[in-house]
């Protein structure tokens, strides 16, 4: 049998080499003890389950008065999803549609295009998801590939990219103006969580399905991916479609200040505010201002 070559990388930290092997069982001490503080989280441990879920519970309820708002008046939702890999973005979705009719709250999550699509106008294969009357749609990954994605892994030319970010704002004025409500959330990991989570997808026989090649190209590009995020809140956050960041190191209350956020901006019947609560302003921000100290 021949051995396995090692996906071992050598990644600068902090001004630290650090070596990170994706297939040992084990993980480093230095991941460990740094993945829930990394990025200067703010909050020192997990939310506590118990509140957590009733927490949760209280703000689905909101949310099903939404579906109902919703197919009362015509109103129509999209709430986008981005950030790095493995930032919980399909479990903040799942817990916003936890309750939801799925008939009229779908979730979008495209694969690669396909060659005709590649010939389209790039928006438009998102543009074919767009609600209809009364509902209230989320992407899994969005228009904004071009902004993150495309351009680090070389999938998009610079003039490609240089356009995207000139047009989008337009693009996006668009929907907004036919009375969609858009909102933009970027989850944001610190980068020994993110190391932490695709270590627990490598060893997890559950989980193992989420951890793609590209997420293994991407461990030595944290720096890139970073250029292309600030480049991204700097140039297409705007006033009719505003980024909201946040700090998702902790899954439990990055799910609550998501709903939180899209129930405070919702003008639906029957809100209860005391219900829906306050957003944690320690991790909650808007655009590239999240990230100034």
């Amino acid at each position: 049998m021949g051995s396995q070559k090692s996906r071992a990388v050598t990644l600068d930290i902090d001004g630290k080499q650090r070596v990170f092997d994706i297939d040992d069982p084990e993980l480093p001490d230095w991941v460990k003890d740094n993945a829930f503080s990394s990025d200067n989280y703010p909050h020192k441990k997990k939310l506590d389950w118990d509140e957590y879920e009733d927490t949760l519970e209280a703000l689905q309820i909101e949310l099903v008065k939404v579906q109902t708002w919703l197919g009362e008046t015509g109103n129509r939702v999209i709430a986008l999803f981005e950030g790095r890999d493995a930032a919980g973005k399909g479990g903040s979705i799942g817990a916003t549609r936890a309750y939801m009719n799925p008939r009229s709250a779908r979730i979008v999550a495209l694969p690669k295009p396909t060659e005709t699509e590649r010939g389209q106008w790039y928006y438009q294969r998102y543009i074919d998801h767009f609600p209809t009357s009364g509902e209230f749609v989320m992407f899994d990954r969005s228009w904004y590939n071009r902004a993150g994605v495309e351009p680090v892994m070389g999938f998009c030319t610079p003039e490609q990219h240089q356009h995207f970010l000139e047009e989008t704002p337009s693009f996006e004025r668009m929907p907004v103006k036919e009375g969609i409500y858009l909102f933009k959330f970027w989850l944001n990991i610190g980068r020994e969580m993110q190391l932490k989570r695709f270590h627990d997808r490598r060893h997890s026989k559950l989980k193992s399905w989420k951890l793609s090649p590209m997420d293994i190209a991407s461990l030595s590009k944290w720096d890139d991916y970073t250029q292309m995020r600030d480049l991204m809140l700097r140039e297409t956050d705007s006033e009719h479609a505003p980024w909201t960041v946040v700090r998702a190191n902790d899954k439990r209350r990055a799910r609550i200040n998501v709903i939180r956020t899209l129930l405070t901006k919702l003008p639906y019947a029957g809100k209860d505010k005391g219900a829906i609560g306050d957003l944690d302003e320690s991790i909650v921000g808007e655009g590239l201002a999240a990230f100034k100290d």
